[in-house]
């Protein structure tokens, strides 16, 4: 899943763009972190003004759904294109694992709720074709008695009966479980069951660890719309009164929160992968009209190549003998729902990122919401693999420094201000709290920042996207903790990698490193101070880092050193007879650091502030007027400037966000900054 700010969110009336922007987008920390923001602030605002009640079953009624197995989910509801309204069945068969006879079943489904109008009524509970003889409901917890015994290790099937309204009370990821809205004239019924709100449309076992072997969604609609959803669309049923029953099935497992629908009068658009290996995949499309379908086009007609590169990199993709698709949705950015995402918009990243979902997320799940970086931080990385390979070598050096950007600040919706972070884990500790497990910042920008460490620590790319492989095929439909991703690294790494995942994954904050540098003939000699961003929490990052050694003759060198102590010194063997201009720390931004510079011996020139949006002061003595250069992280100079002892200022509106250097003319002082926007 990934959220971004939805302008395309409009009323009825409003047209989309006249054409949407096909090239990749120069980026900005708000584009990148927080264009989530209005929309995580806006739902999170939503369901934190209602009670924190709990997200899930209680634990006693958890233990009662852990006696049995779910094996098949069928949904069999009506549905239309501009109502929450639901009735209909849903179908459960498992298998009793609890080692004794089942007398009742556990299952979710949301209560009726006369305050807000809305909520289900259960009108039955059939068990091997006998009604239940009666059922309890604690909140939208409910057991239903059997009319019979199930035997220890036997499969039954129950069959529950429901009708009502689906609630509006934003909390799933997105919004609601189910939602409904007009745009550019076509009104748009949707689901979203991430993280706890399945139950809020269909009766089921909200459990990340009991993903179905196969599913059936059944849905009955009027015969204007169409309706997309998981796997195959087998047939369309026509319907008396002018309705249509579509049959979509899956043979795959999936988890419950990635079972889907999305009702409208839809335009379809199918086209293709053609992965080395694998079959033709159809890709199938869903969108508002014909003039959406004709804005986007070309950005939906990369989805076959991202299918194919993929493929390329982590193995075939997961659902080839199904389909992979899109549906449009007014949801706010995109929801990877298992073979069909559901999408606002079709621009690179965002589809990059949905369709990385389809392996991480969907084919492995994450085993508990605590690790939604198995998802999320792996799914953002898809969009730099895309970038990567698709788009230039800078659109891809942006999107990390954006990204290592946003890992660390987050951006305040009241004044757009940007606000340091220094700490945060990873893990995901506290899993009741929607905005915690899908915090763009460390689920999603520094769990990304993670797996881009973990290349550079096994620093092989053979390796690393075999360890991607032997992920996928070792927990290819179940799921998976950060400690099995762990093993298969390890196995790589040829070594323990327990500290990488206490510094990373359960530790907070980030280093920043200080280097000092001179030149002793062939050798250069580096005394390098690490400064941590929560010390209590996380003292010391040990890490490798590379540094680049520019020389007068345009050369350059690039050495990794391992900082295995807070302050550490190495020497550094230099080109023969070349005389060192300056040294860069981590310049292909490999690690998730803050400003780290290296300078000569007895540089004193500093900057304020730092990151900087407009302007920048030299706090250094300047005898008289100075000619200063800033030089991008590419080693191009991109700014000249002249700046007066009395009036020390730099002008850097102009320039676009990223890291930079700042040079004084005829001096070896100088000193990095952030831009940001």
């Amino acid at each position: 899943m990934r959220l971004i700010f939805s302008t395309l969110i409009v009323v009825v009336g409003t047209a989309l763009p006249v054409r949407a922007q096909l090239a990749t987008p120069r980026l900005g920390i708000a584009d990148l972190e927080a264009g989530a923001r209005e929309c995580v602030k806006t739902r999170l605002d939503a369901s934190q003004s209602q009670s924190q009640s709990r997200t899930s079953a209680a634990p006693r009624h958890r233990e009662k759904m852990e006696r049995y197995d779910v094996l098949f989910y069928k949904l069999d509801i009506a549905l239309e294109n501009n109502s929450r309204d639901v009735s209909g069945s849903t179908l459960i068969r498992a298998r009793n694992t609890s080692g004794q006879p089942l007398d009742s079943l556990a299952f979710e489904l949301y209560n009726r709720n006369s305050a807000n109008n809305s909520g289900y009524i259960i009108d039955s509970v059939v068990v091997a074709r006998r009604r239940s003889p009666g059922w309890r409901r604690a909140g939208n917890d409910v057991t239903a008695a059997l009319p019979q015994p199930v035997a220890a290790g036997a499969q039954f099937e129950a069959r529950i009966y429901y009708r009502g309204t689906a609630p509006s009370g934003n909390t799933a990821a997105i919004g609601n479980a189910l939602s409904t809205a007009s745009v550019v004239g076509t009104n748009v019924t949707w689901s979203l069951s991430e993280p706890y709100s399945a139950h809020e449309w269909f009766a089921c076992k909200q459990v990340l660890t009991d993903k179905a072997d196969s599913s059936a969604v059944w849905v009955t609609t009027a015969s204007t719309n169409k309706v997309g959803s998981n796997g195959l669309l087998k047939r369309v049923t026509p319907m008396p009164n002018g309705r249509s029953r579509y049959e979509w099935h899956s043979r795959f497992p999936i988890a419950y929160y990635l079972i889907s629908v999305a009702v409208a009068p839809y335009v379809e658009y199918v086209n293709y992968a053609n992965p080395p290996g694998g079959p033709r995949i159809p890709v199938v499309n869903y969108i508002y009209n014909q003039a959406t379908l004709d804005n986007f086009k070309t950005e939906i007609d990369r989805t076959p190549g991202f299918i194919e590169h993929f493929s390329s990199l982590v193995g075939l993709y997961p659902f080839a003998a199904e389909k992979y698709g899109h549906a449009m949705a007014p949801m706010g950015g995109g929801m990877e729902h298992q073979t069909m995402t559901t999408q606002d918009r079709f621009n690179f990243t965002l589809t990059a990122h949905e369709l990385f979902h389809q392996w991480f997320g969907d084919n492995v799940t994450c085993g508990a919401w605590e690790d939604i970086w198995l998802n999320e931080g792996f799914a953002s990385y898809g969009e730099y693999l895309a970038l990567s390979r698709f788009a230039s070598a800078a659109d891809a050096r942006q999107w990390l420094e954006l990204t290592n950007a946003a890992a660390r600040y987050t951006v305040n919706p009241a004044t757009s201000s940007n606000v340091f972070q220094p700490g945060g884990s990873v893990r995901a500790s506290d899993t009741t709290n929607v905005s915690r497990i899908f915090s763009s910042r460390l689920s999603y920008k520094k769990g990304a920042m993670v797996v881009h460490m973990l290349r550079y620590l096994l620093a092989d790319d053979a390796k690393f996207f075999r360890a991607l492989r032997t992920y996928q095929s070792t927990y290819s439909n179940r799921t998976a903790r950060t400690r099995d991703l762990q093993r298969i690294f390890e196995q790589e790494a040829g070594r323990s990698l327990q500290y990488f995942f206490d510094q990373w994954y359960r530790g907070e904050g980030y280093p920043t490193f200080k280097a000092s540098w001179r030149q002793d003939g062939d050798n250069l000699g580096l005394r390098v101070a690490e400064t941590v961003s929560m010390p209590n929490v996380t003292p010391f990052f040990d890490t490798e880092v590379d540094y680049l050694v520019r020389y007068a003759s345009g050369q350059t060198s690039l050495v990794r050193l391992r900082q295995t102590q807070p302050t550490q010194s190495f020497i550094v063997p230099l080109l023969a007879g070349q005389t060192v201009t300056g040294v860069e720390i981590d310049p292909n931004q490999w690690i998730l650091d803050h400003l780290s510079t290296a300078e000569p011996e007895g540089a004193a020139m500093q900057l304020y502030p730092n990151p900087a949006t407009e302007t920048l002061l030299l706090q250094t003595a300047l005898p008289q007027a100075t000619e200063v250069w800033v030089v991008d992280a590419r080693g191009r100079t991109v700014l000249r400037q002249t700046v007066q002892p009395n009036s020390p200022v730099i002008d850097v509106r102009r320039l676009a966000a990223g890291m930079y250097f700042v040079r004084m003319a005829n001096s070896d002082q100088w000193a990095r900054f952030a831009k940001i926007e």
